[in-house]
């Protein structure tokens, strides 16, 4: 019987109960991005800019892949032709696009204003959760479905949509008619 010092014993238990390293995935896409969307940056008008990336959406069809090259003589004739054989390949169904809108900039959503959408989405049937004042998923998931209703695709509060919801003013000459 081999006898392993107790302090041996004692650091392979704490490096056993250590986290595990981060699995990567890069290469599997999220079609809806997760957590809490980006802030809006500063734009120079004193205003803020939301700026939101949609990935490309790929899918795998079958097509013909070129296995063996074509053989060709020095004067140009085809001496054997190219080999082909079926195998899926991708083909874009959405190409990756970046939309760019007027968003509240992130010193205005408070709690209190985080809140207050949540009120209106709730009052307009999009938001059925507890109203916490926190921008959490179900908050994005409802401000997302409210503004993809009327035409952009984000879960980004957008300044239209709060002025729409009666949160922001609205400037005098903006008011129709």
């Amino acid at each position: 019987m081999i006898r392993v010092p107790a302090p041996l014993i004692a650091m392979a238990l704490v490096a056993a109960c250590s986290a595990p390293e981060p699995v990567s995935r890069a290469s599997t896409p999220e079609p809806q991005p997760v957590g809490p969307p980006p802030m809006a940056t500063p734009s120079g008008d004193g205003g803020c800019i939301a700026h939101e990336i949609t990935p490309a959406v790929y899918e795998q069809v079958m097509g013909e892949v070129q296995v063996i090259q074509a053989e060709i003589a020095p004067d140009g004739t085809v001496v054997r032709p190219p080999v082909y054989r079926k195998a899926p390949v991708p083909r874009i169904v959405r190409p990756r696009a970046q939309i760019t809108f007027d968003a509240p900039c992130p010193e205005q959503l408070t709690p209190e204003f985080i809140a207050s959408i949540q009120r209106a989405l709730g009052a307009r049937g999009y938001f059925s959760g507890n109203v916490t004042g926190m921008l959490d998923a179900p908050t994005t998931a409802a401000i997302r479905r409210y503004q993809s209703d009327r035409g952009l695709n984000s879960a980004q509060l957008s300044l239209e949509t709060a002025r729409g919801l009666g949160l922001i003013a609205v400037e005098r000459d903006q008011i129709p008619g």
